[in-house]
């Protein structure tokens, strides 16, 4: 290198700003939602609070997997419906556009291609051993696709395509995670390079809440019927929280609290005072019995005080088409330029190169 050409580069690289040097440094991290409902309040204490730290101390890609949701043949007219629903949500909720890519994923054709090139390196034997693919086929053994079979490479797609470091990802997914670092593994070795990360499980420095739903066992949940949505209005929060499981009572002090009874002071942990978890606590330790109607009054009154401004936040961002458009059009943008690079790269390793 000659000296004018050192010094030049000494220049540059001493006069880039602290927000460029920092991008080096940062971590890329990626999460996707399939549109097939609304968020609630596991999604937002479980996820979606994580994520905004997250898109202020790393490189974020959140995007809304519609092509995901083809598996199971949604309603033409709601898919789009579905993905604006989710979207306005996501904004509501702090993902902020100029802090991280948001974006949806069919708007990435890249993404498409590059499914195409990793489902060279899965196989027939692994992809039906996989507990996702067992479980969907003998609930709906009809309806066996091969989108279905092959699901575990588009997700390793969405996460290669941007080489990202690390997915939050719940206990459900840590098989797709691992499967994904096979290709990765497999397309590397096979061509030689060492051109894919193997990608981890975000692990936060922060304990991850797991929101109960109100039917008194499990994880609150889209499809178990027992949550409570983030759009949901305060008459319909009410009537739910009423509904929720309980008994005749503890009985006596200081007694273990049944499964049904935790889940609504877990609840009441995420979204009320100390004082006020602590003024049941007490109630239920000195034995006292006729107060879960004052539990679940004030357990309502608190989900609708922390929901209501998300609530709001969501109808107005839904009926703002010019904002949605404007965050999705610049989010496939960043996304693409990002997938773009990758899926060149990958092409010419693999040997497709332009004449």
């Amino acid at each position: 290198m000659s000296t004018n050409v050192s010094k030049i580069v000494e220049f540059q690289q001493e006069n880039r700003t602290f927000a460029e040097k920092l991008i080096i440094f940062m971590k890329t991290v990626l999460s996707g939602i399939r549109p097939t409902g609304n968020l609630h309040l596991g999604n937002y204490y479980g996820a979606m609070v994580n994520f905004l730290k997250m898109q202020e101390e790393n490189k974020c890609y959140f995007f809304i997997a519609d092509w995901h949701s083809l598996t199971t043949h949604p309603d033409p007219k709601m898919l789009h419906v579905n993905v604006k629903n989710i979207l306005s949500e996501y904004l509501a909720c702090g993902l902020d556009p100029e802090k991280a890519t948001i974006y949806i994923q069919s708007d990435i054709p890249e993404i498409a291609e590059l499914y195409l090139l990793l489902n060279m390196q899965a196989y027939l034997g692994e992809l039906e051993k996989t507990v996702s693919f067992k479980d969907k086929a003998r609930q709906n053994p009809d309806n066996v696709n091969a989108g279905l079979l092959t699901y575990p490479v588009l997700m390793a797609t969405d996460i290669l395509v941007h080489n990202a470091d690390y997915v939050p990802v719940g206990k459900d997914q840590e098989q797709h995670l691992e499967m994904t670092r096979n290709y990765a593994a497999r397309f590397n070795h096979r061509y030689g390079v060492n051109y894919f990360k193997q990608p981890t499980a975000f692990v936060s420095d922060q304990k991850l809440v797991k929101i109960p739903g109100l039917d008194g066992s499990g994880k609150m949940g889209k499809s178990e019927g027992n949550a409570i949505y983030l759009i949901d209005e305060p008459k319909t929060i009410e009537k739910k929280v009423k509904s929720a499981l309980t008994d005749n009572g503890p009985e006596g002090q200081n007694t273990p609290k049944p499964e049904y009874i935790e889940n609504l002071f877990t609840l009441l942990h995420v979204v009320s005072t100390p004082e006020v978890v602590a003024y049941y606590d007490n109630l239920w330790n000195t034995g006292e019995t006729k107060w879960y109607g004052n539990l679940k009054k004030q357990l309502a009154e608190d989900i609708i005080k922390a929901t209501t401004p998300i609530r709001e936040r969501i109808n107005d961002i839904k009926n703002n088409d010019a904002y949605l458009h404007k965050v999705t059009t610049e989010g496939a943008e960043k996304a693409r330029e990002s997938a773009r690079k990758t899926l060149r790269e990958v092409r010419e390793i693999m040997g497709f190169k332009a004449f």
